[in-house]
């Protein structure tokens, strides 16, 4: 059964529920908590090698053994697959025919909708069906304020706002900077935005970010700089790649409101979240350097850059490098018309 994101929640709070549940999407770290949640759920524990297994792609062929052990100290158990690919088809087919009660969790990243694997977990009633994808704007608003209360620890909106701006694709990621800021602010405390820039200003988010701003500035040495620092913080060319398509977005959603009659004032409030007030004056000389359809194909090529750059053996590094200088390059052409 294919679950929404409003049933999502359901699902991880009962997964006794089902006897399959496949995890899939982009964002890894989403993934592996979620698995995390299932299993402590049904198991009580993350680490009970009686009721717990964990399967890696080297031991996929234990799934059937695996899923039809009994357990020795009773209770339910648990079989984690990682990497779940199509390859596990028959035998989740063998496992769903099985009089079993063991709970399976694949966690399948970027499995293509067209799966036979995720196909036939959409059909079975007895199977969930997750999507897990980066989160943004207002959902990533309230993830953040969801994790920092639960160590009772509360978030200045501009803070927020500035946080979700910064925070990169993965999940995993994320929660470990907001623990990080819990950390910081200690119990009951509260984080103003001077707290959230002194934890994380480093970050290699924001070189990406220094990276996008003066490229679609046209500053090449600028862009250079922020983006070798960036790669030097260990952020994969995927992440800036992303960083950058959010950035155009944004810039495309302003000039689309625009076209259609807004002021440009007004456009940028209907950004969430807000760019941050020491970066309007760039992403406003960017509004001016950019068209709408040329923001248009530099999303298309963006697109086509991130499958190139998930081809097995692929460049990355180098593809993401030539990409980024061509933008500059080109958003300085355009300053100057």
């Amino acid at each position: 059964m294919k679950i929404d994101a409003r049933g999502t929640a359901r699902v991880l709070n009962d997964p006794g529920a089902w006897r399959v549940i496949l995890l899939h999407g982009e964002d890894t770290g989403l993934i592996r908590e979620r698995a995390l949640q299932a299993t402590q759920r049904l198991a009580g524990t993350l680490d009970d090698p009686f009721r717990i297994a964990l399967l890696d792609r080297e031991t996929h062929n234990r799934l059937e053994e695996e899923a039809t052990a009994l357990s020795l100290m009773g209770g339910r158990r648990v079989v984690r697959v990682r990497d779940a690919s199509d390859t596990l088809l028959k035998p989740v087919e063998h496992v769903l025919a099985q009089n079993t009660d063991t709970l399976v969790i694949l966690e399948a990243p970027g499995l293509a909708s067209r799966s036979k694997l995720r196909q036939l977990m959409e059909k079975q009633a007895q199977c969930a069906s997750i999507g897990c994808y980066p989160e943004e704007g207002r959902n990533l608003e309230s993830s953040i304020t969801q994790m920092l209360g639960a160590h009772n620890v509360r978030i200045d909106a501009d803070a927020l706002h500035w946080l979700a701006a910064r925070l990169g694709a993965d999940r995993a990621a994320a929660r470990s900077e907001v623990e990080k800021l819990a950390l910081y602010a200690g119990d009951t405390g509260t984080l103003a935005l001077e707290d959230v820039r002194a934890c994380i200003g480093d970050a290699g988010s924001v070189s990406v970010e220094d990276a996008a701003f003066a490229a679609t500035e046209g500053n090449r040495t600028e862009t250079d700089t922020a983006l070798e620092r960036a790669l030097a913080e260990g952020t994969a060319p995927i992440a800036i790649i992303r960083a950058f398509m959010g950035h155009l977005h944004r810039l495309r959603r302003v000039r689309a409101a625009m076209a259609e009659g807004q002021s440009r004032s007004d456009a940028l409030k209907t950004l969430r979240p807000p760019v941050f007030f020491k970066r309007t004056t760039s992403f406003g000389r960017a509004l001016e350097v950019w068209s709408l359809n040329a923001l248009t194909k530099e999303l298309a090529e963006l697109q086509a850059l991130e499958l190139a750059c998930k081809q097995t053996g692929a460049p990355d590094v180098l593809l993401c490098r030539r990409y980024i200088a061509t933008l500059a390059a080109r958003a300085a052409l355009y300053s100057r018309r």
